[in-house]
């Protein structure tokens, strides 16, 4: 798992993004596109059309990282949305990873009694 501080922001580009992108690329449309600053420290998540690619890429105050993950079966949770962004908590980002729908988890059952 990437280790994420707490005080990071997680934010998905809504929408399509073209896979063969390198962070170069993907910092500018983080930059131009979302209007936020790739070397933040903040982490931007970008899918594929299909569904089943994400890209990651993250300033980690010593370089640049670009993370990649592809899900052998089922497709990655996105926002409907043609373009924005949608901010995410860390946990949420490890649903994400996960193929888990973020949205909307289950909460954990809780006994009404003792006993």
């Amino acid at each position: 798992m990437i280790p994420v501080p707490s005080n990071t922001r997680v934010w998905l580009a809504a929408g399509v993004t073209d896979m063969r992108r390198g962070f170069n690329t993907l910092a500018a449309q983080a930059q131009q596109v979302l209007a936020e600053d790739p070397y933040s420290g903040h982490m931007f998540v970008f899918r594929g059309r299909r569904g089943d690619l994400i890209k990651i890429i993250w300033w980690d105050t010593q370089g640049a990282c670009l993370f990649t993950k592809r899900l052998e079966r089922g497709r990655f949770v996105w926002p409907a949305a043609k373009d924005g962004k949608v901010s995410l908590s860390p946990s949420q980002l490890s649903m994400l990873l996960e193929g888990i729908d973020w949205r909307m988890p289950q909460k954990t059952w809780r006994p009404l009694k003792v006993g």
